[in-house]
């Protein structure tokens, strides 16, 4: 009864990081997108400087 208790915890915690990695797969253009708007929103102060003058 041990191992048969042992055996579906196992089974469980692999079906639940499946399900959580199908999710990754599922939603990683939404992901990726509030990703890319939040380092818009973080590095938005690199766009400001005159790269012509930086490299004189």
């Amino acid at each position: 009864m041990r191992v048969a208790r042992l055996v579906l915890k196992i089974v469980g915690a692999a079906l639940a990081l499946a399900a959580f990695t199908c999710l990754i797969v599922a939603f990683w253009d939404k992901i990726t997108g509030c990703l890319s708007d939040f380092r818009g929103k973080c590095c938005h102060e690199c766009d400001d400087y005159d790269d012509e003058v930086l490299y004189e």
